[in-house]
């Protein structure tokens, strides 16, 4: 039992945080964005046990649709599906199982939150079978990992303003910008296996492409946000989180696939400041 709940926490990356950061952070400043302020304790812990729950859901489906690819490629080769010791139905049980958990803390809301965890979950499911057929499917993915942008709103204001979706846009420029950094690391294994990825899309223009992508998501945030409470504590935020967006294009300039993948393990600080710079001019205005 022992051997096999280590197994399981292997399979929903456990030991690896930043993946579920890179969640929070956004879904967290839309929190704070719609409750201009702190959101109380019942939607911040919805939405971080939801986040974490449906990102572990998330990777058991994708380790399920990808198992056959990802014995090809260097990084993926010892997952626990790919591998074999964890079975195809173990892995979709468990992913349903922490899909369900998730659902259950969506119902704890209202109407319009349950109504788009439908439209999310249905995003999530294609996301991993995207990458045969679109040859940006970390655009699919950026839309799957900013849905909780909506879906704060609606459980804050019981609607989705125009704000939440621009929001979401801005986003998904972060999404494109982080994942391409993480398809560089893989891009020599995913053109042996016919994988689709931004990275190989965009070719030698992969560097400029994600930092185009990082100046779009902190431009649209900045002026999304312009009335924010304290407008001079958010911008300073802004400008931290681009000069580590900076820092990520030194890593990666030279395309090298240990300083790619420690680019896109640093993203979860960039999405950090950015929240914590919101959450920081809410708490001064009110004191």
């Amino acid at each position: 039992m022992t051997n096999k709940l280590h197994l399981y926490l292997q399979l929903i990356r456990w030991d690896r945080p930043a993946g579920w950061l890179l969640l929070l952070w956004p879904t967290l400043s839309a929190l704070w964005v719609a409750s201009h302020g702190f959101p109380g304790w019942h939607l911040l812990t919805v939405f971080t046990l939801g986040t974490i729950l449906m990102r572990s859901a998330g990777c058991c489906l994708n380790d399920v649709a990808d198992r056959e690819f990802d014995r090809h490629v260097k990084r993926t080769a010892q997952r626990p599906v790919t591998r074999g010791a964890v079975s195809v139905r173990e892995a979709l049980i468990l992913g349903a199982v922490l899909a369900l958990l998730a659902f259950g803390l969506v119902l704890t809301t209202n109407t319009a939150t349950i109504a788009w965890s439908f439209a999310a979950l249905a995003v999530a499911v294609v996301y991993p079978y995207a990458k045969r057929y679109v040859s940006m499917p970390q655009a699919v993915l950026g839309v799957a990992f900013s849905f909780g942008i909506p879906m704060a709103f609606a459980a804050v204001q019981s609607r989705v303003p125009a704000l939440a979706w621009l929001l979401l846009l801005g986003n998904l420029f972060w999404v494109i910008a982080y994942d391409t950094e993480y398809a560089m690391v893989d891009r020599d294994d995913d053109l042996k296996i016919g994988m689709k990825t931004s990275a190989i899309t965009l070719g030698r223009f992969d560097v400029a492409a994600v930092m185009a992508s990082y100046l779009v998501y902190l431009s649209i945030w900045a002026w999304a946000l312009m009335d924010i409470a304290q407008p001079a504590i958010y911008l300073i935020a802004i400008a931290v989180a681009l000069g580590q967006a900076l820092w990520h294009g030194w890593l990666i300039r030279r395309r090298e696939r240990d300083d790619c993948f420690r680019a896109f393990r640093l993203n979860h600080w960039l999405g950090f400041t950015v929240f914590a710079g919101i959450a920081l001019s809410y708490a001064l205005a009110g004191m």
